[in-house]
């Protein structure tokens, strides 16, 4: 496989026919031997080669039927008009070795844009799998991180595993909510006192807490929430009831909301 040089700009590619068996150094002694001359000293291609102009001549070929057939690779670090020169003097040659030959150049390879075209391409991969986040904005900081701290904080109590705040067992109120979600948000603004049901069938742990604590039912202003609050008031001792405000979820309240229900709590009659 050929390996251009850091300053090749163009790859010349050529096709070679060849009536009769030749092999490379056949084929690149033409190269030389008929071009020379041909361009002046300034685009001879032994002079080139020895500054670097032109790189190593890269020749691929194969016999069948009496006849060879190959392939021709030449990285040039010229500009675009030499380069081109170049590739029209290929075809000039019309022997190689004993036998008649034609070359046909097929393409000239442009390698920076190759090059830019991988880059581009390299970079939508890397985008798309190796940033692990999006760029997050500076003011989004603080609420990542308190984000992540009360999510830390979220404790698994009682034989049910309930998620529930760290400050639970040291409360002599509690604050019952429907879920997860609902004990993050009060979490969020600095209620810890908090535990969830996670489901309408009311655990043992929730039946057990409000035989010793004094129990604030909060729930979600919605249908759900009515469920949920008929059987706590069946199984267990509720003393106070809060809801969202009507098509609202615990979870979704701001800390002003939050406490305006607490404080409109209502007794169990």
């Amino acid at each position: 496989m050929m390996k251009t040089s850091d300053t090749t700009k163009y790859l010349i590619y050529a096709e070679i026919v060849a009536e009769g068996v030749v092999e490379r150094p056949d084929v690149v002694g033409a190269i030389f031997g008929q071009t020379e001359g041909l361009l002046g000293g300034d685009l001879d291609l032994r002079e080139l080669q020895k500054t670097g102009r032109i790189g190593r001549i890269e020749v691929k070929i194969e016999s069948k039927g009496g006849r060879s057939y190959g392939e021709i690779k030449i990285p040039s670090s010229l500009d675009k008009v030499e380069t081109a020169i170049i590739a029209a003097a290929l075809e000039t040659i019309e022997r190689v070795g004993p036998c008649s030959a034609k070359i046909k150049v097929s393409r000239i390879e442009d390698v920076r844009a190759s090059k830019r075209k991988k880059i581009v391409e390299r970079s939508k991969e890397i985008l798309r799998e190796l940033f692990e986040e999006p760029e997050i904005e500076s003011e989004k900081i603080t609420d990542l991180v308190r984000e992540s701290l009360r999510i830390d904080e979220v404790v698994e109590y009682g034989e049910e595993k309930l998620p529930a705040g760290p400050a639970v067992d040291e409360s002599d109120a509690i604050i019952v909510v429907e879920g997860r979600a609902d004990v993050l948000n009060l979490l969020k603004h600095g209620i810890r006192n908090v535990i969830a049901v996670e489901g309408t069938n009311i655990p043992k742990t929730i039946v057990e807490l409000s035989k010793k604590k004094t129990v604030t039912a909060f729930l979600d202003g919605d249908r759900g929430g009515e469920l949920i609050l008929k059987e706590l008031l069946q199984v267990a001792d509720v003393d106070f009831i809060a809801r969202a405000p009507e098509g609202k979820g615990v979870e979704d309240l701001t800390l002003k909301e939050i406490l305006k229900a607490l404080r409109n709590k209502v007794p169990v009659e």
